[in-house]
């Protein structure tokens, strides 16, 4: 998880992951429209798993 993907996970969630696959953009952007925080969240614990 690089510094610039950190960023733009507090920026923009749903960009930060999308090199992580559509269903994981999906999800997070579902969150981001429930709230900021939900999405911020979301995005951090795709972007930190290690198996993906």
């Amino acid at each position: 998880m690089s510094i610039w993907r950190v960023i733009l996970s507090i920026i923009c969630p749903p960009l930060a992951v999308i090199g992580k696959g559509c269903g994981s953009v999906l999800i997070v952007f579902l969150l981001w429209l429930c709230g900021w925080v939900p999405g911020v969240i979301a995005a951090l614990v795709i972007l930190n798993n290690p198996k993906r």
